[in-house]
């Protein structure tokens, strides 16, 4: 997963639910210096919570993404972030050279 045109990272879920294994999933692949790089905000829900899991990712370019989860599963996710990635690393490669 491209994670370095990511600037911020919000996300709350219960952990006990299938939709808070997809977002601790994704916390997982972060990068070790993740924290360093972007905004990291995890809020945990408690177990008898009925909120929605929610993940809202922020990119260099401005663009706000804010995922679903109880209707994706990881490699959902991922894709629409290496999606948007890769549309930015094509734009920095052309502006570059």
């Amino acid at each position: 997963m491209i994670t370095r045109f990511l600037t911020s990272v919000r996300t709350s879920f219960n952990p006990f639910t299938r939709p808070g294994k997809t977002a601790r999933s994704f916390l997982a692949l972060l990068p070790p210096n993740a924290r360093q790089n972007m905004k990291v905000d995890v809020k945990t829900l408690p177990r008898a919570s009925q909120d929605p899991a929610s993940l809202g990712l922020s990119f260099k370019d401005g663009k706000e993404m804010s995922l679903d989860l109880n209707k994706l599963k990881i490699k959902d996710v991922m894709e629409e972030v290496d999606r948007h990635s890769r549309l930015l690393a094509r734009q920095e490669e052309l502006s570059n050279g």
